[in-house]
């Protein structure tokens, strides 16, 4: 007996060495501890067109690779935070070994997110940054796979700038006060504005949704008759701001820029009221996004800012 329990005990020894060095990310690895890995993809609204093809290319992804079990999940709309936050809190009850999470808000999410953590749950985050200095107060690292937010939206008011002229006057549709990749859109359109003399006249927020845009869109125009450019924080935002322009008799006066390339604003793009989007490549993002989340399961270190790509699509390259 006295053998057999010292054979026994240096056995979990061994094992704890190893799952020990795997976290260290020194290139060993260890496997799940149960079975096929549990992945939680948390997004936000579903009813956005970006949203529901990240879903299917995260599905897509993981069926090709086998071996995984993926639950994906999002909100009703852009502004429900507690949603979200209930929906991340549902995975940590689940108990599943990671979550990727595209958040509504980048400190909301924080608290979380943390719970997660001390659960022992991998947390890969994707598309919007959580804020750094959050992150930090929280003694979180958690890595980020994600676009240049300001780079592509800067790009996108260049493709606009050159439509429109010096100084013609624009207005800025924003996202979610708060959201970290709605403000360094905003920031790149500013650097779009600056670098090519355009005025602009007012920049409000829409909160990412549709009817939002229609509506302050709407005012904007009443209050601005003259203005020829619309810069929009992402393609939703873009499709009422197209209405508002048509229903206010501007139609072909009044350009639109936007971001997300989803498939609604591909025919805006080929009649000319969207001079300008930016694709990110959501599958991609998400893709990525869950194959960081399994190395981190298997105990690799993963850490920092992973950039996917921008590509701005106009009317001959959209495709």
């Amino acid at each position: 007996m006295p053998r057999k329990s010292s054979v026994v005990a240096a056995a979990a020894a061994i094992a704890l060495t190893a799952a020990a060095c795997g976290q260290e990310g020194n290139g060993l690895t260890v496997p799940p501890s149960s079975g096929d890995p549990k992945i939680c993809l948390v997004m936000k609204s579903l009813a956005n067109e970006f949203f529901k093809n990240m879903k299917k290319g995260a599905e897509d992804y993981v069926a090709g690779q086998g071996g995984i079990k993926l639950t994906a999940s999002g909100i009703p709309n852009e502004t429900d935070v507690d949603g979200q936050v209930a929906e991340v809190e549902k995975c940590v009850t689940q108990k599943v070994d990671a979550i990727v999470l595209a958040p509504a808000d980048s400190t909301a999410l924080i608290a979380s997110v943390k719970k997660a953590v001390d659960a022992g749950i991998k947390v890969v985050n994707i598309d919007v940054e959580l804020e750094a200095g959050a992150l930090r107060q929280a003694n979180l690292d958690v890595p980020f796979v994600g676009p240049d937010n300001r780079e592509g939206a800067r790009l996108a008011g260049v493709e606009l700038a050159k439509v429109l002229g010096p100084r013609s006057k624009v207005i800025i549709l924003e996202g979610i006060p708060g959201a970290a990749n709605g403000e360094l859109r905003v920031k790149g359109f500013k650097d779009a504005i600056q670098e090519h003399q355009l005025v602009l006249v007012a920049s409000r927020t829409a909160n990412w949704e549709t009817d939002q845009a229609h509506s302050v869109l709407g005012a904007l125009l009443t209050a601005n008759a003259d203005v020829k450019g619309v810069l929009a924080a992402n393609d939703s935002m873009a499709l009422g701001a197209v209405k508002a322009i048509e229903e206010a008799g501007l139609g072909g006066k009044v350009k639109v820029a936007s971001f997300d390339n989803i498939p609604a604003i591909k025919p805006l793009l080929q009649n000319g009221s969207v001079v300008a989007t930016v694709e990110q490549h959501a599958t991609s993002q998400a893709a990525r996004g869950i194959d960081q989340a399994i190395r981190m399961v298997k105990g690799e270190k993963v850490t920092g800012w992973q950039k996917t790509p921008v590509e701005v699509k106009t009317k001959s390259s959209a495709g």
